[in-house]
């Protein structure tokens, strides 16, 4: 099937999975010292359910922190005094999106950063493009059950943040826990930069952390599906999903 949008054309027959599963046991990506993952069957009296542990049906509690546990979506409610919920503010929809890939720079302090500079080599013309998608690199596999909790991963400047804002973007995805430092005394700079928090609050533009792009999807201009779950909190766990531009 091919959709043609804004003077694009998509292939959607094959859909390009850029998310961390949410799953319990070995292997868990992790983010500020979040609980794991735990799935667990319900138990109740002489109901069990799991069928390994001879039930009839499987049926499991899960318990998750989105933020520290796999691929979210979150909206200006995760850093704001008032109340936003991402499911009410961030409409789960197909957007244009533009992949690119940057070598983060090292700053003298020994953090590792995404700055300005590396960004307006990516400017664009097409102002019909909605997300951007940062992939930093080299891009390991390990990046799928990496312990971030407490190595201060790679994040963005403010300046950097700024030069996305003025682009007119609406969403952003990074395979980084956080646009912002891990540890900066609470100033969150770059969340408060994007949603022009609290000044004038942009509750329709969304941030997506903990992505994860394969090395065999080229960087470029996608048709995303920006899916997520159904969930009333500023944040929810999500499967963003890329459909390849043909024309």
């Amino acid at each position: 099937m091919i959709t043609a949008i804004h003077n694009h054309q998509f292939d959607l027959s094959n859909p390009l999975d850029i998310s961390i599963p949410f799953h319990s046991g070995f292997g868990q990506v992790n983010a500020f010292h979040a609980p794991p993952v735990r799935i667990s069957p319900v138990k109740e009296g002489d109901f069990v359910g799991s069928t390994k542990l001879g039930g009839v049906v499987n049926f499991m509690n899960f318990q998750c922190n989105p933020h520290g546990n796999g691929t979210h979506t979150e909206c200006v409610g995760h850093i704001s005094k008032e109340t936003y919920n991402v499911n009410t503010c961030i409409e789960d929809a197909f957007y244009i999106s533009e992949l690119i890939s940057i070598f983060p720079n090292m700053t003298p302090n020994g953090d590792k950063v995404i700055e300005r500079f590396h960004l307006e080599q990516f400017a664009t013309l097409d102002k019909n493009i909605d997300a951007l998608i940062i992939r930093t690199l080299s891009n390991e596999l390990e990046k799928q059950s990496r312990n971030y909790s407490g190595s201060n991963p790679v994040y963005l400047t403010p300046d950097a943040m700024e030069w996305i804002v003025e682009q007119g973007y609406k969403h952003l995805l990074v395979d980084m826990p956080s646009v912002d430092r891990e540890e900066d005394g609470g100033a969150l700079a770059c969340h408060k930069i994007f949603w022009n928090y609290p000044e004038l609050p942009q509750t329709q533009k969304s941030i997506t952390e903990l992505i994860f792009v394969p090395n065999e999807i080229k960087d470029g201009i996608y048709l995303l599906k920006l899916n997520f779950m159904n969930l009333t909190m500023d944040a929810a766990p999500s499967k963003p999903t890329l459909y390849l531009k043909i024309k």
